[in-house]
């Protein structure tokens, strides 16, 4: 499920738009429509101006009736004052009220957008980058909503200005109206022929960003391969080589998007020119009062003038509406992997997990997996050695359904994998990775995230047995000590054990233990083995294993090379086999660590 794949076929299509986005809409439509209805009047009040021209020069400047037109020059300077407090009060309400219903649509979207986040699989993961997801679910969203109101906003304001000026044309001359409404109609044609190109550009820019954005996030986290391998130069090439596209990107758009104003000035200015021409014959021929043609001549240049900018308002609308696809595509993505309507929600794993024929496969035609059939009772131990590659780990994630197989199946209790509820299948399954990922916040905070209702005895315990009570002893803050993200204010071990009090506080029946303690040093890796043996205690484990106390303690070792099983048995049983690839595998990685055991 790539993002970049998705096309957004119907990014103009504005009655489907409207359909999807009205659940978000109609919580706020009150204010929404009170804040964009404010742009009817501020429009209108900018076609006062030309008609107050009119009255001024024909009944003030060109009046014979001199205490008339005192009267009138002492109260126009108040009605000014009034007319400009009138319409600030209408920019404050239009201004705030939208940003208001666009900010919080777009945090109804973020909101439901991360929770269908949070539903996809691994693979999703795998196959997107963190830019083009942030960019997905969190960019569009803004750009969907807030900045469509702000553009509908100005348009609506543009328009009824645009209605009540053309009024006010009509009321003062109707021929010279013809030539107006004629040139004002022309300069929208352009607009219509740039739609498809801001679609193409618009979700180009998306990846692009998508892509700048990982860059950003891999530069940050990847800090000391960075320095330590001298990548500053090649960071900042892929880097220069993404801004420079973005910039392509950018000016293809201003190409088409650019000559909208200029073109749009040059038509309103040739009806400028028009107006000028026929106005003066109108006047010279007493058809036309001198302030009557002031006030035309004024109201046609306010008319233009807001027409020279919205070419590019709605060249910016029609990508709010490109983003608004895009959100709208990502609802209706699915994950591959979730509980189907009857699933079975378990309680907890009382007899065995068995693995039938699985085959499995992370891209088409190129099985992992092959054939994997293995039976784990209940508070058995069962160990996964072989060659790096093999499929071990792949194995492990396939009992949490991290993945869906491709043929065969797994059963826990005698029941298909697919046929249990996700959430109570990973709920009664523990997880310890090699490399656990902690999350920005406390050290108690990580912990409680296994069992959020914890009492502070059960937090104890599980930082005891976890070995953390005397690294936790020397902080100042001790549990409430900030780690910093992705836990980078720890060390490896450190990581582990807190990872491992994690899984203690959640006490699932099972365990997974994906190489805990190999990328550890000698003395990290024995704290954190003891931490791991308190885990097991009383477990179903499965643990994939490069410590051979470890796996001599299982009751069952597979060795897996190849994606299949090639020999099962205790440690004693494959031993005894002179030729089989246990003895050759514990000849080549064991044997050093047998004897340093024993010595």
């Amino acid at each position: 499920m790539k993002l970049e794949s998705v096309v957004h076929e119907r990014a103009f299509d504005y009655q489907y738009l409207y359909r999807r986005m009205w659940p978000y809409v109609k919580t706020y439509i009150f204010r929404g429509v009170l804040g964009i209805l404010a742009a009817v009047p501020l429009g209108l009040m900018n076609s006062v101006l030309p008609l107050a021209l009119k009255y001024y020069v024909d009944n003030v400047l060109n009046n014979k009736n001199i205490e008339l037109a005192q009267q009138l020059a002492f109260w126009i300077p108040f009605a000014i004052i009034a007319f400009a407090a009138v319409q600030g009060v209408l920019k404050y309400l239009n201004s705030y009220l939208t940003d208001w219903t666009g900010q919080k649509i777009a945090n109804g979207l973020k909101f439901d957008l991360f929770k269908k986040l949070l539903t996809f699989e691994p693979a999703f993961y795998d196959q997107n980058s963190s830019g083009l997801v942030m960019n997905r679910f969190l960019g569009d969203a803004g750009t969907a909503c807030s900045g469509l109101l702000v553009n509908l906003k100005d348009i609506l304001t543009r328009t009824t200005n645009a209605f009540g000026l053309i009024c006010i044309l009509l009321f003062i001359s109707w021929k010279l109206s013809i030539i107006s409404i004629f040139v004002l109609f022309s300069a929208f044609l352009p607009v219509a022929l740039i739609r498809k190109r801001i679609k193409h550009v618009s979700n180009e820019t998306m990846k692009v960003g998508g892509r700048v954005n990982t860059n950003f996030y891999e530069t940050f986290n990847g800090n000391r391969i960075i320095q330590s391998f001298n990548l500053q130069k090649y960071q900042f090439k892929k880097f220069y080589n993404q801004i420079i596209e973005n910039f392509n990107l950018a000016m293809s758009l201003a190409k088409r998007v650019g000559w909208l104003s200029p073109v749009m000035y040059l038509i309103a200015s040739c009806g400028l020119a028009g107006i000028m021409w026929y106005g003066n014959k109108l006047v010279l021929t007493g058809e036309l009062t001198t302030g009557s043609f002031g006030a035309f001549f004024m109201a046609a240049v306010l008319l233009y003038q807001p027409v020279k900018t919205l070419g590019n308002l709605l060249a910016g609308m029609q990508g709010n509406f490109v983003a608004m696809s895009r959100v709208v595509d990502l609802f209706d993505l699915e994950p591959t992997i979730k509980s189907k309507p009857d699933s079975v929600r378990i309680q907890t794993i009382k007899d065995s997990i068995k693995f039938e024929n699985v085959w499995f496969e992370y891209e088409e035609n190129t099985p992992v997996l092959k054939g994997i059939s293995l039976d784990i009772k209940i508070g058995e131990s069962l160990a996964l050695v072989g060659n790096s590659g093999g499929g071990k780990t792949t194995l492990a994630n396939l009992i949490p359904r991290f993945y869906d197989i491709k043929e065969g199946s797994i059963k826990i209790d005698g029941m298909d994998l697919r046929d249990i509820e996700l959430e109570s299948l990973r709920q009664n399954i523990a997880v310890v990775f090699q490399d656990n990922f902690l999350f920005s916040g406390t050290i108690r905070e990580n912990i409680l995230l296994g069992k959020f209702n914890a009492t502070e005895a059960e937090i104890k315990k599980a930082v005891k047995d976890a070995y953390l009570e005397e690294f936790v002893a020397e902080l100042p803050e001790g549990l409430d000590t900030q780690i910093g993200e992705r836990g980078v204010r720890l060390s490896g071990g450190q990581k582990q054990r807190v990872a491992i009090a994690r899984a203690m506080l959640k006490d699932a029946p099972v365990v997974i233990l994906d190489e805990a303690t190999s990328a550890l040093d000698n003395k990290s890796e024995a704290i954190v083995q003891q931490a791991l043996d308190k885990l097991m205690e009383n477990k179903t484990v499965i643990v994939i294993a490069h410590r051979l106390s470890t796996i001599k303690n299982a009751n069952k070792i597979a060795v897996i090379n190849n994606g299949q099983i090639i020999e099962m048995g205790t440690h004693e049983e494959l031993i005894s086999s002179p030729d089989g690839d246990y003895k050759k595998l514990y000849e080549m990685q064991f044997r050093k660590q047998d004897a340093f055991i024993k010595s």
